[in-house]
């Protein structure tokens, strides 16, 4: 049942996915708004744009599901909720997943449940948390054939980077995505490294799961164009991008631009064609 989802969450064309993560607002952040004020207006705009899917939370989910018709992007629904992101940390740092996260994924039709699996300096408590998190929400997707995404973010230190800031060393991300394979994902969803070139050691560690490789913080066009390119060619299954979309000027032309990289093999300089000056 799991693959029946599956199939409408990565192209045909392509056997790839592009998700755009607009479920942002869960996180309490300021910052993390940007461009997603007017979350409906942000979805319509998505989906003329045509991606794989849009991820969302259980009280956005309707702004796409509503939607007539059959062709609209498939839904990714966000499961957990944190306080990690802050500049200024608070006391106690949790991570929490919604009740029922399975049933509440059926009833909005979603193709796909994700959760985070933290790696935070000093935080061991979050990351049980995250573990706890995973461990239930394994056996009701096995359950109701809801494929799990796993999300292994590795986080630099608060007082050096000064917030929500991922840290691409590869050594230490290639345990963390490993230790979401061995919990039981169906879909990786992790930080680009560093050093892009390494990129294929993240798809290797992973073995059969794909890998979909996350956006970060914002960066120019020609940036993140070229290197959504690179890690096509290594082995990436597809790409979760947010802020580099909803917070862009173009944000539906930025979207086909990755699209051409992600399921038509373009290079960065022809896909940048589709975003307006």
């Amino acid at each position: 049942m799991k693959m029946y989802r599956l199939n409408r969450l990565f192209n045909p064309r392509s056997n790839r996915c592009f998700d755009v993560a607009v479920d942002h607002g869960f996180f309490n952040e300021r910052g993390f708004l940007q461009g997603i004020e007017n979350l409906e207006k942000c979805v319509h705009t998505l989906v003329a744009a045509a991606p794989d899917a849009i991820q969302l939370t259980v009280g956005q989910a309707h702004y796409l599901q509503a939607l007539p018709g059959r062709t609209k992007p498939a839904l990714v629904l966000r499961t957990d909720v944190a306080n990690v992101y802050g500049q200024q940390l608070p006391r106690a740092l949790f991570s929490r997943m919604i009740e029922a996260p399975v049933e509440q994924a059926l009833r909005l039709d979603a193709v796909c449940v994700v959760v985070n699996l933290f790696r935070i300096p000093e935080q061991p408590e979050v990351t049980d948390q995250c573990i706890q998190n995973i461990l239930r929400l394994k056996p009701e997707c096995d359950r109701m054939g809801m494929p799990l995404m796993i999300e292994p973010l590795v986080f630099q230190a608060n007082q050096k980077a000064g917030g929500y800031m991922v840290d691409g060393d590869l050594e230490k991300i290639l345990p963390l995505v490993r230790q979401a394979v061995e919990l039981g994902a169906d879909i990786i969803k992790a930080d680009p490294t560093d050093d892009v070139s390494v990129y294929h050691r993240v798809v290797e560690i992973a073995g059969r799961i794909p890998v979909l490789v996350r956006g970060g913080g914002k960066a120019p066009d020609a940036e993140i164009l070229a290197r959504t390119e690179r890690l096509i060619q290594q082995g990436a299954a597809g790409i979760v991008y947010g802020r580099n979309i909803i917070q862009h000027t173009d944000p539906a032309g930025m979207t086909r631009a990755l699209m051409a990289i992600v399921h038509d093999g373009a290079d960065a300089a022809a896909a940048a064609k589709f975003i307006k000056s």
